[in-house]
């Protein structure tokens, strides 16, 4: 650089030459006027450039929130077409529900403010078009190969049908109304079969079944899933319907029996995992026969007994005089025309489950308890419910699109039959979409999550096996995904995994003393296990979730809060104490504020820098500690409880139950005799009066017992509550005031049942007798008249005879004996009691339950079984979690039934109400409680 000298001759600063070359050196003033010239430049280019950069960085800013509002508002228009679809279904589906409900026309339907009337003329309406809807119905359900995605998809909208998932057998959905059913993917020599109608009732529809299998099989080693070459892959996962056409079918043993065993590998080549348990039931036993001992019942005429076997030990039941000289113990019995929808689950999987309570912007909330997923809509108290799993779900993710649902199972009692897997579905039609990881999960799915900074192509998952492998798909990718990566995740429990909403390739899991961070790339998954440094390292790391920025926030079994720098795996920031105990979830708002939910029942309110702003509220303590918090409707937070309870409330309001459950085994079952109302009494010590109509919790009370069984008075003013110590309650039922204890030895009260006159109770005990009661003054004073002795096992089921002279009861060594209650002494001459007229039907082996053993079973299979009060009706729990429903009297062996899922455990407790509109069903282990709408089907 020159400067110009006073001579105008130009001169380098460190120029030594001689004046007489024009050349000089700058003197020490020139220097400065140099160097302040160069720093006013060099600050003036970076205020410059600093202006710049902030504007860039505003404009930036300023086009992420845009892009922000314009996807919030493109989700929304979503969600709002989604609840306009499923509206319009439910008025398409609404004549259908007429057809298999017309006894239900002048029935009230409760809503949150009160009862509200169904209308006549609406329904007059709805049957003047009933024949159009027909026709539309019929000639847009069917699929033909090679047609646009967009007309088939615009199709199968205008096509629904009454959810067939109760109504005729245990299919994917429950609710007012499904969809019509879509094609299935499946072989191609398959195509050849189709698949069978019901009924004549039942709307007749063409479905080609050779490209698309219902719930799909495993794949062989050599099979690679590809998308069907009919629809483009983009849009594989939003238009294409993957229901199971045994959604449409009645499964009964006469049925199959009569259609012979093709019939049946054919048909449930198009079934789901459900028809696993068809198959298995229907046919496993009969190829079981030898191993199992079990025989054919025989008939002895001249003296009119059956005799059938339970596990090789037979059972002599005797025929009533009337049916002796026509009695075939073997001969046909159709299924009865009474079926039975899902209408509403109450409970919650919060004690051992995260991550389950989601807000959809249609405003229902999913969730799910046993083997159903719930999608709740508060404000119009209505339930709908995916069936389509066949045994626990443990894991659920919601896409960012808030309309799909993945949700994984783990495996059931046969890991043939029930294997676990992933489903992933339309919340709005309740399809389901893909089923993935049939053969690769071993124990269960412990958590899911979706990818989301690129729209959620990807799903991962982790397996709760020993090795808690973790495994990335490519969910939509053919029927049943593709599995891009898989590796061993960690030796110790995996709690939470999560993708990064702002890099690609980061994947986080946490769990048992360690947080990992995941990047994949070309098909690897490289891990890098979070540091603590001079921090102490926590037993579990129980929770973790993303800033706006990237960075993660963990919570710890310790109560203290983390941030972890983005793309890094130390801390940058840590919050020492943040909760009294774990804390169990962290949930980041849009705003940048971080709530915080922890063991000691706190919801805190946090900045975006994890500095306390002040605010707090406080879970009451018999709902249980904050194990899942999430936005719901404007500032609301739902709120998922280990209690088995849903929250909703702000920091200014206070919080409200939106769904409470048991959270132990579940046992106790009575039902009003008056009124639409039952109580559940439970391991929890709780025991709760619910109302059908409402569909609440009436009052809630612990006995501090352990609960086995519950009993109305014939008035339904008292209730007797029995415990697994050998004691039992009276309590009155309004105001829940205990009036008296007793105890009847040291061993569970399985039983208890009032004679029909009310003059008695009838006790039943673990200890192998039945205690005997006089009732008095108005059910508050019972005394021992005596006591039944005589079983050689503990004592399962008893009933009274109509006139309250007899008892019969049945034993856990499958004893079928019969008293005189006024004598309590067992009634040798059992051919006597033949012509005996019963007031209940409760008792699992007896000649009107014949029909409801299926060959080969255990005795301990069947646990409780009911009949209706005033109809020809019998329903039966087992231990498959499977309700059935019989004609009674089930005398003759392979009684033809129905056949409906929800539960994933035993189903220990089942009970009609007083007008036989409802049954109740209890799930043991599951701690679900099901109200199941009984229908006549019009034939």
């Amino acid at each position: 650089m020159r400067i110009e000298g006073e001579n105008g001759n130009f001169a380098s600063p460190d120029c030594r030459s001689s004046s007489s070359t024009g050349w000089f050196p700058l003197r020490p003033a020139g220097n400065r006027v140099l160097h302040d010239a160069i720093t006013n430049i060099d600050d003036s280019c970076d205020d410059m450039i600093e202006n710049e950069n902030q504007s860039l960085r505003d404009r930036v800013a300023d086009l992420e929130k845009k892009v922000q509002d314009q996807t919030d508002e493109i989700v929304c228009l979503r969600s709002t077409l989604a609840d306009v679809l499923r509206r319009l279904n439910n008025i398409e589906g609404s004549r259908v529900l007429n057809n298999h409900t017309s006894s239900q026309s002048g029935r009230t339907t409760p809503s949150k403010d009160g009862v509200r009337l169904r209308h006549q003329q609406q329904q007059q309406q709805q049957q003047q078009h009933s024949e159009v809807r027909e026709k539309r119905s019929s000639s847009s359900s069917s699929y033909t190969p090679g047609r646009s995605s967009s007309a088939t998809h615009i199709n199968r909208r205008s096509a629904h049908y009454q959810s067939t998932s109760s109504l005729y057998s245990d299919g994917h959905s429950s609710s007012s109304v499904s969809p019509a059913p879509s094609p299935s993917p499946t072989h191609s020599q398959s195509s050849s079969h189709p698949h069978p109608r019901p009924s004549q009732s039942q709307p007749q529809h063409t479905l080609h079944l050779h490209h698309y299998p219902s719930t799909p099989q495993p794949p062989s080693r050599h099979h690679t899933p590809s998308p069907s070459p009919s629809r483009p892959q983009h849009l594989g996962a939003l238009n294409k319907r993957w229901s199971s056409t045994s959604d449409f079918q009645v499964h009964s043993p006469s049925a199959i029996s009569s259609a012979g065993h093709g019939a049946l590998a054919r048909r449930t080549n198009f079934g789901s995992l459900y028809n696993l348990n068809n198959l298995r039931s229907h046919t496993g036993s009969q190829l079981n026969l030898s191993k199992l001992g079990a025989r054919e019942a025989t008939y002895n005429a001249e003296e009119g007994v059956v005799k059938f076997y339970l596990r090789g030990r037979p059972i002599n039941l005797y025929v009533p005089t009337d049916l002796r000289e026509e009695y075939t113990p073997s001969g046909p019995t159709p299924p009865p025309g009474t079926k039975l929808k899902l209408e509403w689950v109450y409970g919650y999987r919060g004690r051992d489950c995260r991550n389950n309570v989601y807000q959809l912007p249609t405003g229902e909330v999913v969730y799910f308890v046993a083997a159903v997923a719930v999608l709740y809509n508060v404000d119009e108290q209505m339930q709908r419910h995916y069936l389509g799993h066949t045994d626990d779900i443990k894991s659920m993710a919601l896409h960012p699109n808030k309309l799909l649902v993945a949700t994984g199972q783990t495996a059931g009692h046969d890991r043939r039959d029930a294997r676990p897997h992933i489903r992933i579905w339309d919340s709005v039609s309740l399809n389901t979409l893909h089923v993935i990881g049939i053969s690769d999960m071993e124990r269960s799915v412990a958590c899911l999550a979706f990818s989301k900074a690129d729209g959620g192509s990807l799903l991962v998952a982790v397996d709760e096996a020993p090795d808690h492998n973790m495994s990335v798909w490519d969910w939509s990718r053919g029927e049943r995904g593709y599995k891009l990566m898989e590796t061993k995740c960690s030796a110790d429990q995996v709690l939470a995994v999560d993708f990064s909403p702002v890099d690609r390739n980061t994947i986080i899991t946490c769990g048992k003393s360690h947080i990992s961070f995941w990047s994949y790339e070309n098909g690897m998954l490289a891990k890098r296990m979070g540091i603590f440094e001079n921090r102490e390292r926590p037993k579990y790391v129980t929770s973790i979730s993303f800033t706006d920025t990237g960075n993660v926030i963990s919570g710890d079994s310790n109560g203290n809060l983390l941030i972890w720098q983005r793309g890094g795996n130390t801390v940058a920031k840590w919050v020492r104490s943040a909760h009294e105990g774990a804390v169990f979830s962290i949930f980041v708002q849009k705003d940048g504020g971080i709530i915080t939910g922890g063991k000691d029942g706190r919801i805190v309110l946090w900045d975006r820098d994890l500095s306390p702003t002040g605010t707090e509220m406080q879970v009451p303590e018999q709902y249980g500690s904050p194990r899942m918090i999430t936005t719901g409707r404007g500032s609301q937070l739902v709120i998922g409880t280990t209690r088995n309870s849903i929250l909703a409330g702000t920091f200014d309001l206070p919080l409200t139950p939106v769904m409470q459950g048991h959270t132990e085994e579940l046992w106790g079952l009575t039902v009003h005799p008056t009124q639409q109302q039952f109580v559940t009494a439970g391991y929890d010590r709780n025991c709760f009066l619910w109302d059908t109509l409402s569909r609440t919790i009436v009052w809630s009370k612990d006995i501090g017992e352990h609960a086995q069984s519950a009993a109305f008075s014939n008035d339904g003013d008292m209730l007797v509550i029995g415990t697994t110590s050998g004691k039992w309650l009276v309590m009155d039922a309004e105001t829940r005031e205990v009036y008296a204890q007793y105890t009847d030895g040291s061993e569970p009260i399985q039983v208890l049942r009032f004679s029909p006159n009310g003059a008695n109770l009838a006790v039943g005990s673990r200890d192998n007798s039945i205690s005997i009661y006089q009732v008095s003054e108005d059910c508050r004073k019972f005394s021992r008249v005596g006591r039944c002795q005589g079983h050689s096992s503990f004592v399962t089921h008893l009933d009274w005879s109509s006139d309250s002279q007899s008892l019969r009861s049945n034993s856990g060594d499958y004893e079928l004996l019969y008293w005189n209650a006024g004598l309590c002494r067992q009634i040798v001459q059992t051919s006597q009691m033949r012509d005996t007229e019963w007031a209940t039907q409760t008792c699992t082996l007896s000649f009107h339950t014949l029909g409801i053993w299926p060959e080969g079973a255990d005795g301990t299979d069947i646990n409780t079984c009911t009949g209706a009060n005033h109809s020809a009706v019998l329903a039966t729990g087992d231990d498959f979690g499977k309700v059935k429903i019989f004609a009674s009297p089930a005398s003759q062996q392979k009684a033809g039934h129905h056949s409906y899922g929800g539960h994933s455990s035993h189903v220990t407790a089942l009970g009609f109400l007083h007008d036989d509109s409802r049954l109740i069903s209890t799930g043991g282990r599951d701690t679900a409680v099901m109200q199941w709408h009984v229908s006549t089907s019009t034939r």
